[in-house]
């Protein structure tokens, strides 16, 4: 799964944050944090099959890091 941005919102709601390190767009910092989330400011975040990032500035590094998490 990979989210950016804001994203990571959804997965607050659905309740799959608590214990997962990850990164968003900094406004939901706390919001991640609140629902049990490791949250870290960095362009991509890797968790077992969790793919973060914090914003469209990021958009080549997180491409890429879906890439080469779908081709291993």
């Amino acid at each position: 799964m990979a989210a950016i941005c804001h994203g990571p919102q959804l997965l607050i709601d659905a309740e799959v944050v608590k214990g997962r390190t990850m990164t968003s767009f900094r406004a939901i910092k706390k919001d991640l944090q609140n629902a049990g989330a490791n949250w870290v400011d960095s362009e991509v975040v890797v968790d077992d099959n969790l793919i973060t990032s914090r914003n469209p500035g990021d958009l080549e590094a997180f491409n890429n890091k879906i890439i080469e998490k779908l081709v291993s």
